[in-house]
């Protein structure tokens, strides 16, 4: 095990994995590291204390877990490998997120997972408001409830939450689609329920599984785009 403590010693060595303290290290150093990195590769950060953006934009296929909780925007752009974060993360997690596999073992707060455009992004606990705004292809499982706007605009790719949802979810909603086990406090402008078909509860079921849960996927609800805000028509007014 090499532990890493200050900036001139944040290297990578493919024989052990890397421990980072981020009590010694800037959290820029940090970064850069994980960029140099080389596939295979497992890194430690310990000591986050809350600090913004960690593990940033990685692009290698490594392993990066972060001991503790971190700040706002953790894990963001993420594009390969696996982040997991053994706490709780703030604001715009594994925001803009391509590929790969985020983590977290704790609550999450709002925008989790904003606008992202593919990849995992799992959430043990809670999720704030407005988790998968503006997603664009990312697939994110919620382990308890999120809050109000989630999903809003959202455009391609499939929320799960196993606990209850706030208001107006789905809001302006495109072509993404939403899986709720719990209650929905109201549903946004566009956005109903669905029939849940054979290929739906298939669908669940894998990524269920994906996030390491056992739900029963006949308990859950589907939502969707009624599809009428596509083009305005002055009928729906109001609605815009």
């Amino acid at each position: 095990m090499v532990t890493l403590t200050a900036p001139e010693t944040i290297t990578s060595d493919i024989a052990a994995p890397a421990v980072v303290d981020l009590s010694g290290a800037p959290v820029r150093d940090l970064n850069q590291a994980l960029h140099n990195a080389v596939d295979g590769q497992a890194w430690t950060v310990t000591n986050p204390g809350g600090k913004h953006s960690l593990a940033v934009g990685i692009s290698a296929d490594i392993a990066v877990t972060i001991e503790g909780h971190a700040g706002y925007y953790a894990a963001g752009m993420h594009q390969k490998g696996t982040v997991t974060v053994n706490g709780n993360a703030g604001v715009g997690l594994a925001e803009n997120i391509m590929s790969g596999t985020v983590h977290v073992k704790g609550d999450a707060s709002q925008s989790a997972g904003a606008t992202g455009h593919g990849g995992l992004v799992v959430i043990d606990g809670n999720a704030g408001a407005r988790c998968g705004i503006s997603m664009k292809g990312v697939d994110i499982v919620v382990g308890g409830n999120i809050g109000h706007m989630s999903a809003f605009m959202a455009q391609a790719g499939r929320l799960v939450v196993c606990g209850d949802a706030g208001d107006a979810l789905g809001d302006s909603i495109y072509e993404a689609c939403i899986y709720v086990q719990g209650t929905v406090a109201s549903l946004g402008a566009d956005c109903i329920e669905k029939p849940m078909k054979a290929e739906h509860l298939e669908e669940l079921a894998e990524l269920l599984a994906a996030a390491g849960r056992t739900d029963d996927p006949a308990g859950f609800k589907r939502y969707g785009s009624a599809r009428n805000l596509y083009h305005f028509h002055v009928d729906n007014s109001t609605a815009y």
